[in-house]
Protein backbone atom coordinates (compact mmCIF):
# COMPACT_ATOMS: atom_id res chain seq x y z
CA UNK A 1 0.00 0.00 0.00
CA UNK A 2 1.03 3.47 -0.62
CA UNK A 3 1.94 5.62 2.36
CA UNK A 4 0.11 8.50 0.91
CA UNK A 5 -3.15 6.44 0.75
CA UNK A 6 -2.59 5.32 4.29
CA UNK A 7 -2.21 8.91 5.41
CA UNK A 8 -5.41 9.89 3.70
CA UNK A 9 -7.33 7.02 5.36
CA UNK A 10 -6.00 8.00 8.79
CA UNK A 11 -6.92 11.59 8.15
CA UNK A 12 -10.47 10.59 7.24
CA UNK A 13 -10.82 8.47 10.37
CA UNK A 14 -9.55 11.35 12.51
CA UNK A 15 -11.96 13.80 10.82
CA UNK A 16 -14.84 11.41 11.39
CA UNK A 17 -13.87 10.95 15.03
CA UNK A 18 -13.53 14.71 15.50
CA UNK A 19 -17.00 15.36 14.02
CA UNK A 20 -18.61 12.77 16.27
CA UNK A 21 -20.79 14.35 18.99
CA UNK A 22 -20.02 13.80 22.58
CA UNK A 23 -22.29 11.35 24.39
CA UNK A 24 -23.56 14.06 26.82
CA UNK A 25 -24.55 16.37 23.95
CA UNK A 26 -26.23 13.46 22.19
CA UNK A 27 -28.14 12.55 25.36
CA UNK A 28 -29.29 16.18 25.83
CA UNK A 29 -30.50 16.36 22.21
CA UNK A 30 -32.44 13.11 22.66
CA UNK A 31 -34.02 14.43 25.86
CA UNK A 32 -35.07 17.66 24.13
CA UNK A 33 -36.58 15.74 21.20
CA UNK A 34 -38.48 13.44 23.60
CA UNK A 35 -40.00 16.41 25.49
CA UNK A 36 -40.87 18.13 22.21
CA UNK A 37 -42.49 14.90 20.96
CA UNK A 38 -44.56 14.72 24.15
CA UNK A 39 -45.60 18.38 23.71
CA UNK A 40 -46.49 17.67 20.08
CA UNK A 41 -48.54 14.61 21.13
CA UNK A 42 -50.44 16.69 23.73
CA UNK A 43 -51.12 19.43 21.13
CA UNK A 44 -52.28 16.83 18.60
CA UNK A 45 -54.62 15.28 21.19
CA UNK A 46 -56.06 18.73 22.03
CA UNK A 47 -56.56 19.49 18.33
CA UNK A 48 -58.05 16.06 17.78
CA UNK A 49 -60.57 16.74 20.53
CA UNK A 50 -61.41 20.33 19.57
CA UNK A 51 -61.30 20.23 15.75
CA UNK A 52 -64.46 18.10 15.27
CA UNK A 53 -66.41 20.47 17.53
CA UNK A 54 -64.99 23.52 15.75
CA UNK A 55 -65.61 22.02 12.32
CA UNK A 56 -69.14 21.04 13.34
CA UNK A 57 -69.79 24.55 14.63
CA UNK A 58 -68.36 26.08 11.45
CA UNK A 59 -70.48 23.79 9.28
CA UNK A 60 -73.63 24.62 11.28
CA UNK A 61 -72.91 28.33 11.04
CA UNK A 62 -72.24 28.04 7.31
CA UNK A 63 -75.39 26.04 6.72
CA UNK A 64 -77.41 28.46 8.82
CA UNK A 65 -76.20 31.43 6.82
CA UNK A 66 -76.57 29.68 3.44
CA UNK A 67 -79.56 27.38 3.89
CA UNK A 68 -81.97 29.72 5.67
CA UNK A 69 -82.17 32.15 2.71
CA UNK A 70 -82.60 29.19 0.36
CA UNK A 71 -85.40 27.86 2.56
CA UNK A 72 -87.09 31.26 2.46
CA UNK A 73 -86.74 31.35 -1.31
CA UNK A 74 -88.24 27.86 -1.60
CA UNK A 75 -91.16 28.90 0.61
CA UNK A 76 -91.68 32.01 -1.51
CA UNK A 77 -91.63 29.97 -4.72
CA UNK A 78 -94.08 27.50 -3.19
CA UNK A 79 -96.43 30.35 -2.27
CA UNK A 80 -96.20 31.85 -5.75
CA UNK A 81 -96.89 28.46 -7.32
CA UNK A 82 -99.95 27.96 -5.09
CA UNK A 83 -101.18 31.42 -6.09
CA UNK A 84 -100.64 30.64 -9.79
CA UNK A 85 -102.52 27.34 -9.38
CA UNK A 86 -105.47 29.14 -7.74
CA UNK A 87 -105.54 31.70 -10.55
CA UNK A 88 -105.43 28.97 -13.19
CA UNK A 89 -108.26 27.10 -11.50
CA UNK A 90 -110.32 30.31 -11.39
CA UNK A 91 -109.59 30.95 -15.08
CA UNK A 92 -110.56 27.38 -15.90
CA UNK A 93 -113.87 27.80 -14.06
CA UNK A 94 -114.54 31.12 -15.81
CA UNK A 95 -113.72 29.59 -19.18
CA UNK A 96 -116.01 26.62 -18.52
CA UNK A 97 -118.87 28.93 -17.48
CA UNK A 98 -118.29 31.06 -20.59
CA UNK A 99 -118.31 27.96 -22.80
CA UNK A 100 -121.62 26.80 -21.27
CA UNK A 101 -123.09 30.26 -21.82
CA UNK A 102 -122.03 30.19 -25.49
CA UNK A 103 -123.59 26.73 -25.92
CA UNK A 104 -126.83 28.03 -24.38
CA UNK A 105 -126.73 31.06 -26.71
CA UNK A 106 -126.20 28.78 -29.70
CA UNK A 107 -129.14 26.57 -28.64
CA UNK A 108 -131.34 29.67 -28.37
CA UNK A 109 -130.25 30.85 -31.82
CA UNK A 110 -130.98 27.43 -33.31
CA UNK A 111 -134.48 27.51 -31.74
CA UNK A 112 -135.12 31.03 -33.04
CA UNK A 113 -133.95 30.21 -36.56
CA UNK A 114 -135.91 26.95 -36.69
CA UNK A 115 -139.10 28.61 -35.41
CA UNK A 116 -138.65 31.43 -37.93
CA UNK A 117 -138.30 28.92 -40.75
CA UNK A 118 -141.36 27.09 -39.50
CA UNK A 119 -143.25 30.39 -39.69
CA UNK A 120 -141.94 30.98 -43.20
CA UNK A 121 -142.95 27.44 -44.19
CA UNK A 122 -146.45 27.98 -42.79
CA UNK A 123 -146.83 31.27 -44.65
CA UNK A 124 -145.59 29.71 -47.88
CA UNK A 125 -148.03 26.83 -47.39
CA UNK A 126 -150.88 29.31 -46.91
CA UNK A 127 -149.82 31.25 -49.99
CA UNK A 128 -149.55 28.08 -52.05
CA UNK A 129 -152.94 26.94 -50.77
CA UNK A 130 -154.38 30.35 -51.55
CA UNK A 131 -152.93 30.28 -55.06
CA UNK A 132 -154.36 26.85 -55.62
CA UNK A 133 -157.76 28.17 -54.49
CA UNK A 134 -157.39 31.12 -56.85
CA UNK A 135 -156.52 28.85 -59.71
CA UNK A 136 -159.61 26.75 -58.91
CA UNK A 137 -161.78 29.78 -58.69
CA UNK A 138 -160.32 31.13 -61.90
CA UNK A 139 -161.04 27.90 -63.70
CA UNK A 140 -164.60 27.75 -62.34
CA UNK A 141 -165.15 31.39 -63.06
CA UNK A 142 -163.80 30.96 -66.55
CA UNK A 143 -167.28 30.01 -67.62
CA UNK A 144 -168.80 33.05 -65.90
CA UNK A 145 -168.42 36.58 -66.96
CA UNK A 146 -165.46 38.84 -66.28
CA UNK A 147 -167.35 40.70 -63.55
CA UNK A 148 -168.13 37.61 -61.56
CA UNK A 149 -164.60 36.38 -61.86
CA UNK A 150 -163.15 39.70 -60.66
CA UNK A 151 -165.61 39.74 -57.77
CA UNK A 152 -164.60 36.22 -56.64
CA UNK A 153 -160.86 37.03 -56.96
CA UNK A 154 -161.28 40.09 -54.74
CA UNK A 155 -163.17 38.10 -52.12
CA UNK A 156 -160.61 35.25 -52.14
CA UNK A 157 -157.70 37.67 -51.87
CA UNK A 158 -159.38 39.43 -48.95
CA UNK A 159 -159.84 36.10 -47.16
CA UNK A 160 -156.20 35.21 -47.53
Amino acid sequence: MDSHALERAKQRIADAAAGRPEPAALEAALERSRSQMETLAVAAAELEASIPAQVGSAVRDGLRTEVLPVGRHIAEVRGLLNQAIRRLERLEGDLLAERHARVDDLALLVDLVSSSWRGVDERLAKLEHGQADLALVASVAGGLGDDARAHRVDRTAAAA
